[in-house]
C-alpha cells in the first residue's frame, strides 16, 4: 500500500481525489502515485494495460509533452467510496481544451480503481450554455 505523507492524512477523499489530479498535471506523477494509489489499483483507459505501472509511465509522457497542462477542476462529487471530478483540461494554454471526468473509487482511503471519460471543446457550438 502507498505511503501516505502527515500532509494528506487529514484530507477527504474527495480532496486527495483533487489533489491526486493536480499532482498529475503539474507533473508530479510519481508524488501523485506515491501518496494517493493504492496497491491493488486498477484503471480502466481503453488505450493502456489496465495496472498503475502502464498508466502511470503514460502520464508522465504526457507531461513531459505537456509541461504547461492546465487542470481546473469544476466540480466533485463524493458518495460512499466514489469520487467523481469533472474538469476543464488544455495541454497547453492555447489549446481549447476537454471536459473530462474521473471516476475514483477508493478503499482504505487510497485510490483502487479509476475510469477517465472526456470530450473535446468544439470550437463553434450551438448550445447557449457552454460546454460547462
Amino acid at each position: 500500500m502507498a505511503i501516505e505523507e502527515p500532509i494528506t492524512t487529514n484530507l477527504s477523499v474527495k480532496e486527495k481525489a483533487v489533489s491526486f489530479l493536480q499532482l498529475v498535471a503539474s507533473g508530479k506523477v510519481r508524488e501523485a502515485y506515491q501518496r494517493y494509489i493504492g496497491q491493488d489499483f486498477r484503471h480502466h483507459n481503453p488505450y493502456f494495460r489496465g495496472d498503475a505501472e502502464s498508466l502511470m509511465l503514460a502520464m508522465e509522457e504526457n507531461a513531459a509533452l505537456n509541461p504547461n497542462k492546465i487542470l481546473e477542476v469544476k466540480l466533485a462529487i463524493h458518495e460512499k467510496d466514489t469520487v467523481a471530478v469533472h474538469s476543464h483540461v488544455k495541454q497547453h494554454p492555447e489549446d481549447l481544451g476537454g471536459a473530462v471526468v474521473h471516476i475514483f473509487r477508493f478503499q482504505d482511503n487510497q485510490i483502487v480503481e479509476l475510469w477517465d471519460i472526456g470530450q473535446p471543446i468544439p470550437e463553434e457550438s450551438p448550445n447557449e450554455n457552454g460546454i460547462f
